[in-house]
């Protein structure tokens, strides 16, 4: 199981969704995607994509303007 991470910061709806799905040939069953963004639908948008993706986000953290989501697969 590994732990790799996803900076979209400065990115802007659709972007850091389309990024994710670029990492998704990267990432292996048990591994966990950690994501970071400042869009302001982030927190929306993740959430709507593991939810269609049938992904589970084991976290979402808010510092300031940043957002840090966890994603499982």
């Amino acid at each position: 199981m590994a732990t790799l991470k996803l900076d979209t910061v400065g990115l802007k709806c659709p972007l850091p969704i389309l990024r994710i799905a670029t990492m998704m040939p990267k990432v292996k069953s048990g591994d966990v995607l950690e994501i970071t963004g400042d869009c302001e639908t982030f927190d929306r948008d993740i959430r709507k994509w593991c939810s269609q993706m049938g992904r589970v986000m084991t976290s979402m953290v808010r510092k300031d303007n940043l957002y840090i989501a966890t994603i499982q697969f």
